[in-house]
C-alpha cells in the first residue's frame, strides 16, 4: 500500500528466501511455530494509518463510558463469570477489514473486538525475523506509541509484571503445548521470565494458588490468563483443583470476564464511520430488507465459529435462540497488497496495553492477516500462498 516499501521488498522475494526465514525462525524457536506466516509484511500508509487510529477510538470511547458495564452485563455467562473483575480491560484488540470508501480511499471497518489478549509476545518478535531476512524500509516500523521493539518490551513488562518477581507470574493456558499460538507463550518466557502453566497444574490450598518448578511449589501471585472458557467447555471431564470461577487471592492481568464483555456482543453500541451497523437480533421488529447484504454471527462463540455469511427471512425465523445472534452489515474487503500474482485482501488488527494506573490505553503495534478467500480465517485459505498472519509495518 506503500509503493517505494512494497517494490522493495517485492524485488527481494524469493520464495527460497521465505522458506529460509521460516527455517531461521524454526531454528530460533524449535517446533513452536504451528500457524502460516504470510510471505510478506504490510505496508500501511499514514492516511490509512491514522484512520485505524481513530476508528479505534470512537471504540474506546464506548468502552469509558459510564454505562458501558450495565450495557455489557447480559455478554457474560452467570456460569463464567469470574469474581474480582476490575476497573477496565487491560488488553484491547480491535480486528479491521481494509476497504475502500465511496471516495476511492482506503478506510478500515470493524470486524471484530476482544478484551482478551492477542500475540503480544510474537508480534514483537516478528517484524525483527522480516527485517533480518529482507530489506526493509526505514520509512515504516510496527510500533505506533511506543519508540522501538525494546520500549514495547518494557511496556509490556509493566503491564504483566507490576512490581512482582517474574516468578510468581504465570501465563495460564489449558494444555499449552497443543496450542495453535504456542510460539507467543514461548516468546513470553524468554522476554519476561514468567512460566507457561497448564490449568490442571495448578494446585490451590485455601485462597492461594500454585505451580511446581524444580520440585518446589511457587505462589502465583498474577495470572496472564491466555485461556477462554470455549475451550474448557471442550473438555467435560476435566476436574481441575482450580476453576478459573474460584475466588481465590490472585491478580488477574487481563480479567476473565472482559474476554465477554468485549466482544460481539459490544458491537451494536459501536457507532462511528469505520462500523458497519450492527443489530442484536432479538431486538429487531423487522429484518433488513437486503439481507444479501448482512452476516450472521453467534455471540457466544469466538475464532469464526458459526459465522454465515449467506442468510434468509427464514433461516433467521428458523433460530429457536435469537438472544445469541447477532446481524452484522457485511463489508468488501480491498485487495490491497501486491504480490507477485495479484492484489491480496487485508485485515488488520490493533494492540493496545491498559495498566490499571493509566487514564487511557495505549496503541502499542497491530497484527496482520492476509486473505485470497471469501473470509480471513484458514478454512478459506487452504493451499494458498501470500496468506496467513503478519506485521503490519506503519509509515512513520
Amino acid at each position: 500500500m506503500i509503493p517505494a516499501p512494497r517494490q522493495l521488498f517485492n524485488e527481494a522475494f524469493t520464495p527460497e528466501r521465505y522458506q529460509g526465514m521460516l527455517a531461521d525462525m524454526d531454528h530460533q524457536l524449535p517446533g513452536q511455530l504451528d500457524f502460516r506466516i504470510a510471505e510478506t509484511p504490510v505496508f500501511v500508509p499514514a492516511a490509512l494509518r491514522d484512520k485505524l487510529i481513530r476508528a479505534g477510538q470512537d471504540i474506546i470511547d464506548v468502552l469509558q463510558q459510564p454505562t458501558f458495564k450495565e450495557l455489557t452485563e447480559g455478554a457474560i455467562p452467570p456460569s463464567q463469570r469470574v469474581p474480582n473483575e476490575d476497573a477496565h480491560a487491560e488488553f484491547l484488540t480491535f480486528d479491521f477489514a481494509v476497504c475502500r470508501n465511496s471516495d476511492g480511499e482506503l478506510e478500515p471497518q470493524l470486524i471484530e473486538m476482544q478484551g482478551f489478549p492477542s500475540l503480544y509476545a510474537f508480534q514483537a518478535y516478528l517484524p525483527g525475523v522480516f527485517a533480518a531476512h529482507y530489506p526493509i524500509a526505514e520509512s515504516v516500523s510496527p510500533f505506533i506509541e511506543v519508540a522501538d521493539a525494546a520500549a514495547y518490551q518494557a511496556n509490556f513488562k509493566r503491564l504483566l509484571l507490576a512490581d512482582e518477581n517474574p516468578e510468581n507470574v504465570i501465563l495460564l493456558e489449558l494444555f499449552p503445548e497443543r496450542q495453535k499460538t504456542r510460539i507467543d507463550f514461548a516468546l513470553s518466557k524468554k522476554y519476561w521470565g514468567i512460566e507457561v502453566v497448564s490449568l490442571p497444574d495448578i494446585k490451590k490450598h485455601g485462597r492461594q494458588l500454585f505451580y511446581e518448578k524444580d520440585g518446589q511449589e511457587i505462589l502465583i501471585k498474577r495470572i496472564y490468563n491466555r485461556i477462554i472458557f470455549d475451550e474448557l467447555e471442550r473438555h467435560p471431564d476435566l476436574h481441575p483443583a482450580f476453576n478459573l470461577t474460584d475466588d481465590v487471592d490472585v491478580t488477574w492481568v487481563g480479567h476473565p470476564n472482559w474476554f465477554f464483555r468485549i466482544s460481539k456482543y459490544t458491537l451494536p453500541l459501536i457507532t462511528s464511520a469505520f462500523a458497519p451497523p450492527s443489530y442484536y437480533l432479538n431486538k429487531l421488529t423487522a429484518y433488513p430488507s437486503d439481507l444479501e447484504n448482512y452476516v450472521l454471527k453467534p455471540l457466544f462463540s469466538f475464532a469464526g465459529a458459526g459465522v454465515r455469511l449467506h442468510i434468509t427471512a427464514a433461516d433467521l425465523d428458523a433460530l429457536p435462540d435469537k438472544q445469541n445472534y447477532l446481524l452484522q452489515r457485511k463489508v468488501t474487503y480491498e485487495p490491497v497488497v501486491q504480490s507477485p500474482d495479484g492484489l491480496v485482501k487485508c485485515e488488520i488488527r490493533l494492540l493496545y496495553t491498559w495498566p490499571h494506573a493509566d487514564a487511557q490505553p495505549k496503541l502499542v503495534a497491530g497484527l496482520a492477516r492476509l486473505s485470497r478467500g471469501e473470509m480471513i480465517g484458514v478454512d478459506f485459505n487452504k493451499n494458498k500462498d501470500w496468506v496467513g498472519g503478519t506485521t503490519p509495518l506503519f509509515e512513520r
